[in-house]
């Protein structure tokens, strides 16, 4: 029962890595931006192994608001301050709500008539098999370590 929001960006192979690190299988850069539980982002790139060896090694670099402040207010909180201070940046307007509901209740009326379901997957994993093929095919899928 955890939350988690996060997104996750995984950056196409550079084309030096190739010539770089001959015959070496590299994981994917990552950008990783964590918004619940724990707000935090990080950078997890590969680098040259300091000295004379040219071996890639993965770093991670990155940031977590709790380590820099406890004063930091739940997302509610920040929103009711919003109202109270008079900035309409987190609202929307009428016409724009109008426009949402017109590109959105032709795809939710689909998704009821033809009994659209989500696909299945297991906890921890990495999503639906159809993920998988899918991002294979479009040349994005590579590995990711847990930060």
């Amino acid at each position: 029962d955890e939350r988690l929001c996060e997104v996750r960006i995984q950056f196409r192979e550079t084309p030096a890595a190739s010539q770089l690190f001959p015959g070496r299988v590299l994981p994917k850069n990552e950008l990783v931006m964590r918004l619940q539980p724990d707000p935090a982002i990080f950078l997890t790139t590969n680098i040259k192994t300091p000295g004379f060896e040219s071996a890639p090694m993965p770093v991670s670099v990155g940031m977590d608001y709790n380590s820099i402040s406890n004063d930091n207010p739940d997302a509610y909180t920040r929103l009711i301050l919003d109202v109270l201070r008079g900035r309409q940046a987190s609202f929307v307007r009428s016409d724009e709500l109008e426009r949402s509901w017109e590109i959105f209740t032709p795809l939710l009326h689909k998704i009821e008539r033809e009994n659209v379901r989500p696909e299945m997957y297991e906890y921890g994993s990495d999503g639906p098999e159809q993920r998988t093929a899918f991002m294979t095919k479009m040349g994005m899928l590579g590995t990711h370590s847990a930060l």
